[in-house]
């Protein structure tokens, strides 16, 4: 049986780099060890889980200069099919820092090279040429990129008859609710951001996912909340998920091996319940490891077996 192909498109990857410090302070060195580099951005680390879980996957990815040759590096070491759209701009580099002393994390995110309207159209038609039963476009835009790229992103899908998958925030994600998306995928804090107000209850929650539901902003409305766990808005209702208890080691890039998951499970034909639960298993077994985006198969299916047997 032929596996469905996902494509993801990154448009502001990065380098990301991990590392610990016995204790972060102003002014002083801050020494660092246990450095770990990774390809990052949001379609990045859900093609790294695709391709960990199995799946059949491309990466499309706009890079450039050294950090964008690194991130080709490192996608290459992981096996991650990857197709480069070169820009003019440096790739950006963000850095993650583990505060021993207070057991927490500091995250330092970088803005993204200018990006020009040539360079962003060459990732369009990338995405046009190539062959995709579904499409995730996850993560930032880079700077001179139009708010409503991902528009354009929707459209292209529509003509391919491809499920698109949206995980960003803001005005991007905004724009382009109504577009036929088949999920969304925002935190509790951007969807608070997408409907303009705080969210104090779980029901409040469930209703505000359904109503975007309903009024045809998206076929699904995956909402994850951290430790409080997370729902999933559909046609089918609304399903909810308590958070696996796990060790914690980094959070980076758990909600992107939740969407990875969640979309490798639609595309294979699961049920949005069961795909849902690929999803949580997938974000908990990433955070059980340092770095971006470390979800272990083994540790995945493990866990999904444990929220079927609850």
């Amino acid at each position: 049986m032929t596996q469905p192909r996902i494509l993801t498109l990154t448009v502001n990857p990065t380098v990301d780099i991990a590392c610990d410090a016995e204790v972060v302070r102003p002014i002083h060195k801050v020494r660092t060890n246990t450095e770990m580099q990774d390809p990052g951005g949001g379609g990045v680390n859900v093609a790294r889980v695709v391709h960990e879980l199995g799946g059949n996957v491309l990466a499309v990815i706009m890079a450039g200069g050294f950090p964008g040759r690194f991130l080709e590096e490192l996608l290459t070491e992981e096996s991650v099919p990857t197709r480069v759209v070169p820009i003019a701009g440096r790739t950006r580099i963000s850095y993650t820092v583990n505060d021993r002393s207070c057991h927490q994390e500091y995250r330092f995110v970088a803005e993204g090279p200018q990006v020009t309207r040539n360079e962003w159209e060459a990732a369009l038609a990338a995405v046009e040429e190539e062959q995709a039963d579904w499409v995730v476009g996850s993560g930032s835009l880079a700077p001179g990129m139009p708010e409503d790229f991902y528009v354009h992103l929707a459209e292209l899908c529509a003509r391919k008859k491809c499920p698109f998958v949206l995980d960003t925030s803001g005005a991007p994600l905004h724009a382009a609710l109504g577009k036929g998306l088949a999920m969304i995928k925002p935190s509790l804090g951007e969807f608070e951001s997408l409907i303009g107000r705080p969210l104090r209850r779980t029901d409040d929650l469930a209703e505000s996912a359904m109503s975007l539901v309903r009024s045809g902003a998206a076929e699904r409305v995956a909402v994850t909340s951290g430790r409080e766990g997370a729902i999933l808005a559909s046609r089918r209702g609304i399903c909810r998920l308590a958070p696996i208890e796990v060790e914690a080691k980094s959070a980076v890039g758990a909600g992107d091996s939740f969407t990875g998951a969640m979309v490798l499970a639609l595309a294979r034909g699961a049920s949005d319940e069961d795909a849902f639960a690929w999803g949580m298993a997938a974000g908990a077994a990433a955070v059980m490891h340092t770095g971006t985006a470390h979800p272990k198969r083994a540790d995945v299916e493990r866990l999904h077996a444990t929220l079927h047997a609850a």
